[in-house]
């Protein structure tokens, strides 16, 4: 049981890391605590009362008191991120207590354990603004996605943000191909297949490979081809906790896999070839995309068709427009560089007036 007898968050998430309180003298409870903390890889201080001034009670990012330790408390001085938690479900006093001590929460054990270690990993952590997720899609097959998602990615690296590149087409050859990092040092999706829960954000950035200032998530050589829902999930949502950028580069359908994707996206690009077989396709994906994607936008590609530019691709999909998705010349070379790596070049231009734009409306990373 977890409940919440405030209206305010349980800690102000300030992006700096910090080591959570235990305070209690209940051996049982304690354990447990201690065993929660090292899930979430967090070293706590533990009091048996509220240490000495200046012994941290006051800048402890998150003090977790033991209900047989709440009286003791009483004429503490009040602060935000106190959960109260207990071992006994059906004590029904403990409401009290945890109004007696300011408390942001109760909780009670075994039940709500999860939720007591995501709260201790963000303090560890030091959880900000989350990441701002963006998916590229193809309207068509070949229409360009993942070009304009790897040039995204590289561009976000290049202007200074922290950025993933997360390849979410098992069946697309590895973005870490068109990267030129086939051979790079790091782990690929099939050794995330068994995450479940929660995972530590700062470890999953440091196992992947590194390229052009950004990690990328990949596929390996292998014969994997399916990642589990819960382990798409858990990877996807500890990428975000880093804050900065991710670009996800979707595949054409909707299974289950990719809807644990969409469900993160903050928006969602449709590459769309400005001609009208390529806009029909890429009507049928909009609508499936759009069911779970809450901002989808067209990026039209020419050359154009007759009778078509830019908007009215857009308006015939009705869809908000994210722009021309310029050529560029020399992609299709051999020994090319990344897409977008070129900073003067048309698509670098055009990745960079897109995150301006996408980050303003976001209030920043």
């Amino acid at each position: 049981m977890a409940g919440t007898v405030t209206h305010e968050p349980p800690y102000a998430a300030s992006g700096r890391p910090g080591r959570p309180m235990i305070v209690t003298e209940d051996a049982e409870l304690l354990d447990d605590l201690l065993r929660l903390c090292a899930a979430a890889g967090a070293k706590p201080e533990v009091h048996h009362g509220v240490p000495e001034r200046g012994g941290g009670w006051e800048s402890a990012p998150l003090v977790l008191v033991g209900d047989d330790a709440a009286r003791r408390l009483r004429g503490a001085a009040r602060r935000r991120g106190v959960v109260l938690v207990g071992l006994d479900q059906d004590d029904p006093d403990v409401w009290k207590r945890a109004v007696e001590i300011g408390a942001d929460h109760v909780l009670m054990l075994p039940d709500g354990e999860q939720w007591l270690v995501d709260r201790i990993a963000d303090v560890v952590e030091g959880v900000g603004r989350p990441a701002l997720t963006v998916g590229v899609i193809g309207g068509r097959g070949g229409a360009g996605a993942s070009t304009l998602a790897c040039a995204l990615a590289v561009t976000s690296a290049r202007e200074g943000l922290r950025t993933l590149l997360v390849d979410a087409d098992p069946l697309g050859g590895g973005l870490d191909v068109l990267l030129g990092g086939e051979t790079a040092e790091g782990l690929r999706w099939p050794a995330f297949a068994a995450s479940r829960g929660r995972l530590g954000s700062g470890a999953l950035e440091e196992s992947l490979p590194e390229l052009h200032s950004l990690r990328i998530l990949s596929w390996d050589r292998g014969d994997s081809v399916a990642i589990p829902p819960p382990a798409v999930r858990a990877v996807l949502a500890a990428a975000r906790r880093r804050g900065g950028t991710v670009v996800v580069d979707l595949p054409r359908r909707l299974d289950d896999e990719v809807r644990e994707v969409l469900a993160q996206l903050d928006l969602c690009v449709l590459v769309v070839p400005a001609e009208l077989r390529a806009v029909a396709a890429a009507g049928r994906v909009a609508a499936t995309v759009g069911m779970v994607v809450r901002d989808l936008r067209a990026a039209v590609r020419g050359p154009y068709a007759p009778g078509l530019d830019d908007h009215e691709v857009a308006r015939l999909l009705g869809l908000p427009l994210a722009g021309e998705v310029p050529v560029e010349p020399g992609l299709s070379r051999p020994h090319r560089k990344p897409p977008g790596s070129a900073a003067r070049g048309p698509l670098a231009r055009f990745c960079r007036d897109f995150w301006e734009r996408t980050l303003v409306e976001a209030g920043g990373v």
